[in-house]
């Protein structure tokens, strides 16, 4: 789950990291009381939307007047912004970030994520931080300094240090600078994030250091523990079918293709949509039915398929181990009666009660296509899409 990046400055500032005064609005009108509540003559009104280079896309803007504030405010809200990340579909823009104006003298980069390979959490940091640090990421690497914290000791000084001294940080800095990447792995570990970015990560013209930005991924598997966390989350900004599946226990994600999968089990799923492209068809997404599913279950997986208008057929490929397949065969059944199935349904069932569930399906009186095998079906959802 994301968090927007006054949510995420909120907790910073929880965690002694020092952060602009801002507030979030949701109206011109309010973006210009907050901007007259903050005081000073320059403020920043900053489109709140889980994406990255939101500046580049006309969703961050600089106002030297109460007028300019309520301006830039009423263009921003109510904007898609269409970023690289969020692909050519855009994220909407319910709210802003009104900031007072920082003097920056230099902007810097730091961030936080699990090394997968090692098991551990990875610092990263680097003297050219801001817009373009994809850009740096891509083809300057060496510019990206890197340290690995051990789990057995946590974070240990002499890390802050060496990332501080190689991006040119001196005397007090130093310590501020340790200060922040010590907060900011307590912040990790205490709210199971799983990624966390400060960008940029300024020092001002008083040669102070302060978060100017502020990025927080937290580890969903993990929100049962973080209930006040899971309040944060803005739905508006997630896909509408991946949020409605969450809402049913399905693990679904949307994907480009025209064959909708339906599948138990996250290894077949993954199996089954690359059993689709070497079968020259390309699979409209991810969806994984759990190993118990129910009939209801089954439902409301073929309704989300079939609200992706650009399916061609459907495949479900079921295998019988915990969950019975004459179940999936009742729901597969009721989901085609209710919702009207007009689309082409390849079903491959095998495993526990899967003649039981095949029978059921030829009796029903909808024209399901079976197969008996994985690449037999693979290849009739494949045929009938086109």
């Amino acid at each position: 789950m994301n968090l927007h990046e006054y949510q995420a400055k909120s907790l910073f500032a929880d965690y002694g990291i020092a952060v602009p005064q801002g507030q979030a609005v949701s109206s011109p009108k309010e973006a210009r009381a907050a901007a007259q509540g903050l005081g000073g003559d320059t403020w920043v009104v900053k489109a709140q939307a889980h994406t990255g280079g939101r500046g580049k896309a006309g969703g961050v803007r600089l106002a030297h007047s109460l007028d300019e504030v309520e301006a830039a405010a009423g263009e921003i809200l109510g904007m898609t912004l269409i970023t690289n990340q969020t692909g050519p579909q855009g994220l909407p823009v319910n709210s802003v970030l009104v900031e007072q104006g920082s003097k920056i003298a230099q902007e810097l980069y730091l961030g936080a994520l699990l090394d997968r390979a090692r098991s551990r959490i990875a610092f990263m940091a680097s003297a050219a931080g801001g817009m373009n640090i994809e850009e740096v990421a891509a083809e300057t690497p060496e510019k990206i300094l890197t340290t690995v914290v051990n789990p057995a000791t946590g974070m240990l000084p002499f890390q802050c240090r060496k990332l501080a001294y190689g991006l040119g940080l001196s005397g007090d800095q130093i310590k501020q600078f340790s200060k922040i990447m010590m907060a900011l792995y307590r912040l990790y570990r205490e709210k199971d994030v799983s990624l966390i970015e400060i960008n940029p990560l300024i020092i001002t013209d008083a040669k102070a250091l302060m978060a100017l930005d502020a990025k927080i991924n937290l580890d969903g598997n993990a929100l049962y523990r973080h209930q006040p966390l899971l309040a944060l989350r803005d739905i508006t900004q997630e896909d509408k079918k991946e949020a409605a599946a969450a809402q049913h226990d399905l693990n679904y994600i949307t994907l480009d293709g025209n064959i909708g999968c339906m599948v138990n089990g996250a290894g077949l799923a993954m199996a089954t949509m690359d059993m689709v492209k070497l079968h020259g068809g390309e699979p409209a997404n991810f969806l994984d039915v759990g190993g118990t599913t129910t009939a209801e279950r089954v439902t409301e997986a073929f309704k989300l398929i079939l609200s992706d208008n650009k399916v061609k057929s459907v495949l479900v490929n079921i295998f019988g181990g915990i969950v019975r397949c004459d179940l999936i065969a009742e729901g597969i059944i009721t989901a085609a009666r209710s919702i009207g199935v007009t689309l082409p349904v390849v079903v491959r069932l095998e495993g526990t009660n899967a003649e039981q569930g095949l029978q059921m399906l030829a009796s029903s009186g909808v024209d399901f296509i079976t197969a008996h095998d994985f690449t037999e079906a693979a290849k009739k959802a494949v045929a009938a899409a086109a």
